[in-house]
């Protein structure tokens, strides 16, 4: 009977064994790789440092949530424009030096894969100072309690903005699934035999495989996809035209670490640097902590949710994780400065990592903290960065229509276990605004909405604009309730 009953899955407080403890971790590790490096490369920030930060404010994010909570905190794509913009105005560019300048502009071009150190350490005082908005939001949701957030939050909402969440990324997954590598010369129909293989194959093991293998779809499918890549390669010759694998040189890892061995082919620190005091910092990233909020805030309905289920079929109580969200927020906002305070990209808890342990029903704590020190080891080994960083983007992109979709699943899942009425005009009103500002935003505009003169994030748009959509038209409710 034991043994069914573990099949079930793993709740936060179970810890599985060594064996599968590592591979649970591995498989979180390679879930949430794709995105947070993505947003090192689109941002400029060092690949090696911006992994290590992920790993170390995961850690932190539940050491402060009294190790209750099962997220990973990763890069977040919420802040792209805000950084990108900062750190090529006028009012940075004419702090930097001379060099340091020259490499903006090259970066800028498309010539330099990084910013300089003096750059990033600009838009590091305003990721630290993002962290004090989610720590206030935390602290005001605890203060004025769970019911607080039920109205401010309510399924209506939280339900759409995760399918806005998933939804909006579905562009990036066919992207990356019809994305060669760089030095791929042959045929484009060959990426998608790859992405298709992935895909195919982990939809195929998440739905057959049982037990521990059945725990492990997502590990599996990349492996897959990785072999189906070295097939291709293999049979065509080995040549360019058929090598769908990536590459990145040990230079560009190592160019600004912090210390290394040698020439840093084997072992480097990530490149660490303190932030820089910057008022335009402030006013630039600092707002957009406001996107991450209701985004947090869905996460955590959707684990509620997931959880419970788990529960429910091991005969065990209630895990009331939505009571927690207090404690939430204030585990991102400090993710958010200790990761700003070494030299790491704002983030978030990253809904991959969700889908995950919903597909695998593995919710362990000790999993995620397994999987926050190997991201932080591998970030140290130059051959392990490359080993990861040559999985083909295809194959990313094959895991990623599976995950993606599954983001925005589970936001109907939501709403559908919290019985939001949709015969109410109310509803309606509120999950047809957020869902079409949500998503228009993205595809109209490319995820920042011209709002006079501002440029207003979707995400964030939409949540703002569901929230005080939904207080209007619930002015009169309590008083129709009481008659």
């Amino acid at each position: 009977m034991k043994n069914v009953l573990q099949s079930v899955g793993y709740l936060p407080d179970e810890r599985p064994s060594f064996f599968k403890l590592f591979l649970y971790a591995l498989q979180q590790v390679i879930v949430m790789f794709p995105a947070t490096v993505t947003v090192a490369l689109i941002t400029g920030f060092q690949v090696s440092t911006t992994i290590f930060a992920s790993g170390l404010a995961t850690i932190c994010f539940i050491l402060v949530t009294g190790q209750k909570i099962p997220l990973y905190y990763g890069s977040s794509f919420a802040y792209l424009t805000a950084i990108a913009s900062l750190v090529t105005s006028d009012a940075i560019m004419a702090k930097l030096s001379p060099e340091a300048m020259a490499q903006v502009q090259a970066w800028q071009q498309g010539a330099s894969a990084t910013l300089p150190a003096e750059a990033i350490q600009y838009a590091q005082f305003g990721i630290v100072m993002s962290g004090f908005v989610s720590i206030a939001a935390g602290l005001l949701i605890k203060f004025s309690g769970a019911k607080a957030v039920e109205k401010i939050l309510p399924p209506s909402i939280t339900g759409p903005i995760a399918m806005v969440i998933g939804l909006t990324l579905a562009g990036n997954a066919l992207g990356d699934a019809y994305t060669p590598s760089a030095t791929f010369t042959g045929d484009m129909g060959l990426v998608w035999v790859v992405s298709l293989a992935t895909l195919l194959s982990t939809i195929l093991f998440s739905r057959y495989l049982k037990g521990v293998l059945g725990q492990l779809p997502l590990l599996l499918g990349a492996a897959v996809g990785c072999l189906t890549a070295g097939l291709v390669y293999w049979i065509g010759g080995s040549t360019p035209d058929f090598n769908l694998f990536d590459s990145m040189t040990i230079e560009t890892i190592v160019s600004a670490s912090a210390w290394k061995l040698g020439d840093g082919g084997i072992f480097a620190l990530p490149a660490f640097t303190l932030p820089k005091v910057s008022i335009e910092a402030l006013i630039a990233i600092m707002p957009v902590a406001i996107a991450t909020i209701p985004e947090s805030t869905a996460h955590m309905y959707q684990l509620d949710i997931y959880v419970n289920n788990v529960a429910k079929e091991k005969g065990k109580g209630k895990y009331d994780l939505v009571s927690k969200l207090d404690k939430n927020l204030i585990g991102d906002g400090i993710g958010d400065m200790i990761t700003g305070l070494i030299g790491g990209p704002a983030g978030t808890n990253y809904g991959e990592n969700i889908s995950t342990m919903a597909i695998t029903k593995v919710f362990s704590v000790p999993v995620l903290v397994v999987a926050a020190v190997i991201a932080m080891v591998v970030s140290c080994f130059t051959p392990l960065i490359q080993c990861i960083y040559a999985i083909p983007t295809a194959v990313i992109g094959g895991l990623e229509i599976y995950l993606f979709g599954a983001i925005a699943a589970q936001g109907i899942a939501i709403m559908i276990d919290k019985n939001v009425d949709m015969f109410s005009a109310k509803n309606i009103a509120v999950i047809a605004t957020v869902m079409v500002l949500g998503i228009g935003g993205n595809y109209k505009f490319g995820g920042n909405i011209p709002f006079f003169g501002i440029e207003v994030p979707c995400i964030a748009g939409a949540a703002i604009f569901g929230i005080i959509l939904n207080l209007i038209l619930s002015i009169g409710e309590k008083k129709k309730s009481a008659e």
